[in-house]
């Protein structure tokens, strides 16, 4: 094995060790919106997503703002790690294809 695959196996190892630190995921943006938008009052908390193809919004309470916070910036770490893996792999696979090593991804 050569020394650039063991350096990318590092890091996708790197990588997984990362995603599993993770606490719990949600999908989305959360935005602030007003009932009286014109005046600026009675504001309320919306979460909007898409899922399955489906968009949706959901209206959020106060006391779970910090929380949904948390996990929808989990969700856009977890969506940028995967993208990271999915580039190392790929990285790899072509390292070993050109080395003539055809070894199992890790």
């Amino acid at each position: 094995m050569s020394t650039s695959e063991e350096k990318i196996i590092a890091r996708i190892e790197r990588v997984k060790r990362q995603l599993n630190e993770l606490g719990p995921l949600r999908p989305g943006s959360i935005s602030r919106q007003y009932r009286k938008p014109k005046e600026r009052q009675q504001p309320f908390y919306q979460i909007s997503y898409t899922h399955k193809m489906k968009s949706r919004s959901e209206y959020l309470r106060q006391e779970n703002l910090v929380a949904i916070r948390q996990e929808t910036a989990n969700f856009k770490r977890f969506k940028k790690l995967t993208e990271q893996w999915v580039d190392l792999a790929l990285e790899l696979s072509q390292l070993r294809t050109r080395l003539g090593t055809d070894k199992k991804t890790e």
